[in-house]
């Protein structure tokens, strides 16, 4: 499984700012930024991401999956805050 094909899949289905995909063979970890985020608590934010992967965890391209989702704000923010605003996690 690329991490494109990942990225790709999770911006169309959940019209996305941006996802950054990171992986060590089938371990993924997904950081996705986007405003649908806003109106839902953590649990229901990973539930949405992971519905969009699921066909991927049951045919084990994807062993595991580590998600943090972000508001665009909550990202500005976070990345301010640890000074990388211009860097990729």
């Amino acid at each position: 499984m690329e991490n494109n094909e990942i990225k790709k899949v999770l911006i169309e289905a959940l019209a996305l700012e941006t996802a950054y995909i990171t992986n060590d063979g089938s371990h993924f970890q997904v950081i996705v930024v986007g405003e649908i985020f806003s109106t839902m608590n953590r649990l229901k934010q990973h539930q949405a991401v992971y519905s969009q992967l699921m066909a991927y965890i049951a045919d084990n391209r994807i062993h595991s999956l580590s998600i943090k989702t972000y508001t665009p704000e909550e990202w500005k923010q976070d990345r301010t805050l640890k000074g990388t605003a211009g860097n990729v996690p």
